[in-house]
């Protein structure tokens, strides 16, 4: 990884991993959904990878608008 980037391109995919946290986190949310009744370890799996994800998107959100972003607990 040599290549060096503009502060515009780092935002660019910045966003673009914050967008793809998000749509995986709902993904296998919606997994966790689908499988609560018949698969309870997979439901577990599920939630897991959702709070990863998250946690991934939580993290970019804060790069890009430091203070925003407020813990839950």
């Amino acid at each position: 990884m040599t290549d060096v980037v503009d502060s515009d391109e780092l935002l660019r995919r910045i966003q673009r991993a914050r967008a793809c946290a998000a749509q995986e986190e709902h993904r296998w949310r919606n997994r966790r959904d689908g499988l609560r009744a018949g698969d309870a370890e997979g439901a577990r799996e599920a939630a897991a990878r959702a709070l990863a994800y998250e946690a991934v998107g939580n993290v970019l959100d804060e790069i890009v608008s430091p203070g925003k972003h407020t813990d839950p607990g």
